[in-house]
């Protein structure tokens, strides 16, 4: 049996997915977070790693609040750049551990008018960005032939927070909000994101180096939108009365600068599937079928 130690997995989005759907797969799974020791203490690491004897680490911790880490630059930096940096170090003397560490689209700058490969220039244009583009780097530095640096985006999905769910509410207590509609990215669900990321942890289980997999990815459901299409797609197929107005950047200033367009090619990705993964509408609709069954479920 396969064994998967999960950093976040017990309350961040995509580590939620990744161990259920890990379990659900026939892996052994642990997870690890903040709330069990400081992630930041190499020789707590190390223990960890140790008792937990894994063949693969997911590493999904990451300082996220974007507009925040302008205020906090070296808070940020201990845990997107500091964190997997120690990892890949402590990983370089476990053989055949394979470190999965996940990055973001915000590494880029958002000048570019076509999908992103996994080699076009990073630049960067926030504290978040920047300390994330650091953490890659530092990964692929330390651990280059045993690490995957899996860059994703725009992540709605079960058990925390996220952009869907935030409109869905808004539209329970409004007419009508405004959504921006100039900054275009990658919707993705986190459930198929973690599907993605086990298949290649799997496909290295089986054949080693010969996987291809250690490298960059960009993990991602296909296709391309703005957030206001976003929120539209959302509360069409909720049937929400509530309406959605589109509005530039510029009227919802924000600390940090986000990407004007960050769309993620999953061209490699597409070559390893056999197949492209699935548009971003679809996998919307799925996870709004599920959580309106949760809900009900509830009652």
């Amino acid at each position: 049996m396969a064994k998967a130690l999960v950093l976040g997995g017990a309350t961040g989005l995509l580590g939620q997915a990744l161990s259920r759907i890990l379990a659900e797969r026939g892996w052994s799974v642990e997870t690890l977070g903040r709330q069990q020791g400081d992630l930041l203490n190499d020789a707590f690491l190390a223990e960890r790693l140790d008792a937990a004897r894994p063949d693969v680490v997911f590493n999904t911790v990451a300082w996220t609040q974007v507009d925040d880490a302008e205020d906090h630059v070296e808070e940020a930096r201990l845990v997107n750049r500091c964190l997997p940096a120690s990892l890949a170090c402590l990983l370089k003397t476990r053989e055949s551990v394979l470190l999965m560490h996940y990055s973001t689209d915000f590494i880029f700058g958002g000048q570019h008018t076509q999908p992103l490969k996994e080699n076009d220039k990073p630049h960067p244009q926030s504290v978040y960005g920047s300390t994330k583009l650091e953490g890659e780097e530092a990964v692929r530095a330390a651990l280059p032939d045993r690490s995957c640096v899996l860059r994703t985006a725009w992540l709605f999905g079960h058990g925390r927070k996220n952009f869907v769910e935030t409109i869905l509410n808004a539209c329970r207590r409004r007419d009508e909000i405004n959504v921006v509609h100039d900054q275009v990215g990658s919707p993705s669900f986190a459930d198929d994101v973690a599907l993605y990321s086990i298949r290649l942890a799997e496909a290295w289980l089986e054949k080693g180096s010969e996987s291809g997999v250690p490298g960059i990815w960009h993990v991602a459901n296909s296709g391309e939108a703005s957030w206001c299409e976003l929120a539209c797609e959302a509360v069409h197929l909720t049937s929400s009365p509530c309406r959605v107005i589109p509005i530039a950047s510029a009227a919802w200033p924000q600390k940090a600068k986000r990407p004007e367009y960050s769309v993620l090619c999953t061209d490699k990705l597409a070559a390893f599937l056999g197949k492209q993964p699935r548009p971003w509408p679809q996998a919307l609709r799925a996870y709004l079928f599920a959580r309106k069954a949760m809900e009900s479920g509830d009652k």
